[in-house]
Order: structure tokens, then sequence, then C-alpha cells
């Protein structure tokens, strides 16, 4: 797998997701979609952490903390610049992860427990994909929630 091509996907995806994650701020993180949804702020949090776990299985594992893959919002997203600082900590972790890992072992399969067995490209477009998943959720929260 190229590097340029892997780079131009990340920055891309950086782009993109920061058209909501830029609006994100401490007045509309605890805005939701309706009352049973988690707020912008907790996906937001989600959105870095996860990023960040992810690391793992592309051989960056991190010291971050999970609170809120299976957890329900109490709050989590409310250090909206802690999370920005999550975010931008994942995406130079898949930058590094890029620059660092030769392009035969791209194809490398992977142990998950979500996917099963897939090849680290595939858990690194399920990352970027995730991102845009959850910018989108975001993006529409910040215009109809309340």
């Amino acid at each position: 797998m190229p590097k340029q091509l892997l780079t131009d996907l990340l920055l891309q995806n950086q782009l993109t997701c920061s058209f909501a994650f830029q609006q994100i701020t401490l007045e509309n993180a605890h805005l939701r979609l309706n009352p049973q949804t988690a707020s912008v702020g907790f996906i937001y949090r989600h959105v870095a952490e996860t990023m960040n776990l992810f690391g793992y299985f592309l051989g960056m594992p991190s010291e971050v903390t999970n609170t809120t893959m299976g957890h329900t919002d109490e709050g989590q997203g409310n250090d909206v610049e802690a999370s920005r600082a999550l975010l931008q900590k994942g995406f130079d972790m898949l930058q590094n992860c890029i620059n660092s890992t030769p392009e035969e072992a791209w194809n490398d399969p992977i142990d998950t427990p979500f996917f099963g067995t897939v090849s680290r490209v595939r858990i690194f477009s399920h990352v970027l994909f995730h991102n845009a998943h959850h910018a989108g959720q975001i993006a529409l929260t910040l215009s109809k929630g309340a």
C-alpha cells in the first residue's frame, strides 16, 4: 500500500471531519438529537478514544482509557479541549503508523474481536469510516439537536 495514498486518505478524513469537529464548543457539547441519543461531546470523545484504541491493532498501543465504547453518556465529553487534544493525538498516531509500517505489511492479517481476521489496511480504513460516520452524527445534531 503506497504511503502517499494512505496519507492522502488520512488528510482527507481530517479535512472532511473537521467541518463538524471544529464547530464543537463547550456551549454546544451537551446537545443531543433526542433524549435517547448521546451528546455531541460524548460522540466527539468516543471518536477520539476509539481512534487511539484502534492503534493497538495497528501496532501502536495506546494508554488511552476507554470511557465511551459500550458506556452510557454521563458527561465524558464535557471537556471539549481534552477531546480535541486526544483527537489530534489519534490523527498523529495514524500518520506515525503510515510512516513506520512497511508497505508490504499493510496486507498482513490482524486478529480483531470485531471483524475477525482482516488486513491492517482494513483496520485503518475502518477507523477513517468510523470518524466520518460520527462526524455526520455530530453535524446533524449541531444543526437539529436540542
